[in-house]
This record gives structure tokens, C-alpha cells and sequence, in this order.
């Protein structure tokens, strides 16, 4: 199975190897990154626009490798919710035959102190970086692995996003998952 997934991050593709090994756990797994834009910005600052992004990705990732079998696109977001920074992030998966799904992350409250420099114009990687005292915590566990002492990790909450996301093509429920019986093996 080739999954193409929109980014070089290294937190995003180990996030997408664990959720389609778990759903596919007998398929042969294939990863393939490519770089595409978001159409979102560097910085997506609404849930719309987010969401927009993670679409976005999947769309050019598949225009981009038109022969996989899956694209993935992950964009994570913040918005302000009654004056409190929020972080969540939104998984689009393009599937076989124009099949397509979505899911959003769980929403993590940012410190004030992150806030004010968001605020200020600064993105939120580089943010975490000085409240936190730590380097490229983006390509590592996050804000949401700062603020857990590790419990969570930006690449664990992409990777349950992920696996939610990819529900319409392994349960027969949705129609997404009729198409997929050509791609896993003969007991899959």
C-alpha cells in the first residue's frame, strides 16, 4: 500500500506509518513524502482555514503522485476561543476512487505567555520555543508534549486523529471501504 503524504516532517510521517499500520495491520506499508503548499500559510489561525489546509494537502499530494493508493494531508491550526490560544490540528485523507475523510484533533489551551507572542506575530513552533527553552519542538513532541511532560506528543495526537480519519475506508459501514478490497491482502 503507498500512502503519499503531503509533508517531510518527521513527527507527520511516523504519525501516518502508526495509524495506517494500525488500521492495515497486514498491508505492506509504503511512505512517500512529498512537499506541496497548504494554501493555509505558514500559520493557519482558524479552524476553517486548517481544515482547508489539511484538504489542501491531500488534493496536491495526490495530484503530485497520482498512482498511490492513499494521500494524506496533516495541518495543525490555533484559534482564539474566548481570549485563550487553542491548538488542534485536522487529518485529510483522499482515498481509492475519489474516497475522502477528515477528522480533527483534540484542542490543546496554550499558556498565555505562547498567546502574547502569537499575538505579536510570532508562529507557534518557534513560540513553544522560547516559553519552553527548546529547539524545533515542532519536529518533536510539541506543545502538546510540553505541556504533558511527554503523556501526549504532537505525533500521538496526530496519530489517533489519523486513525479516526481512516475509519470510512477499513469499516464496511461507509463506502469508502468497498473499494479497498484490491489493495489488502487475501486475509485482510
Amino acid at each position: 500500500m503507498q500512502i503519499v503524504v503531503a509533508s517531510r516532517n518527521p513527527v507527520k510521517l511516523a504519525a501516518t506509518r502508526h495509524a495506517f499500520a494500525t488500521q492495515f495491520p497486514d498491508a505492506t506499508l509504503e511512505i512517500i513524502a512529498v512537499d506541496v503548499d497548504s494554501g493555509a500559510g505558514d500559520q493557519p489561525f482558524s479552524d476553517e482555514a486548517t481544515r482547508h489546509g489539511a484538504r489542501t494537502r491531500a488534493r496536491r499530494a495526490q495530484a503530485q503522485a497520482p498512482d498511490a493508493d492513499f494521500w494524506v494531508g496533516l495541518e495543525g491550526g490555533i484559534e482564539t476561543v474566548d481570549d485563550r490560544l487553542m491548538a488542534f490540528a485536522w487529518m485529510a485523507v483522499q482515498g481509492p476512487a475519489s474516497g475522502a475523510s477528515e477528522a480533527r484533533s483534540t484542542t490543546l489551551p496554550l499558556p498565555p505567555a505562547v498567546k502574547a507572542l502569537v499575538d505579536d506575530g510570532m508562529e507557534l513552533g518557534e513560540a513553544n520555543d522560547r516559553v519552553f527553552a527548546t529547539m524545533n519542538s515542532k519536529q518533536a513532541g510539541g506543545a502538546y508534549g510540553l505541556l504533558t511532560g511527554g503523556l501526549y506528543t504532537r505525533e500521538s495526537i496526530y496519530s489517533q486523529t489519523l486513525i479516526i480519519a481512516l475509519i470510512p475506508f477499513v469499516n464496511e459501514l461507509y463506502p469508502q471501504a468497498q473499494g479497498l478490497r484490491a489493495l489488502l491482502p487475501e486475509n485482510g
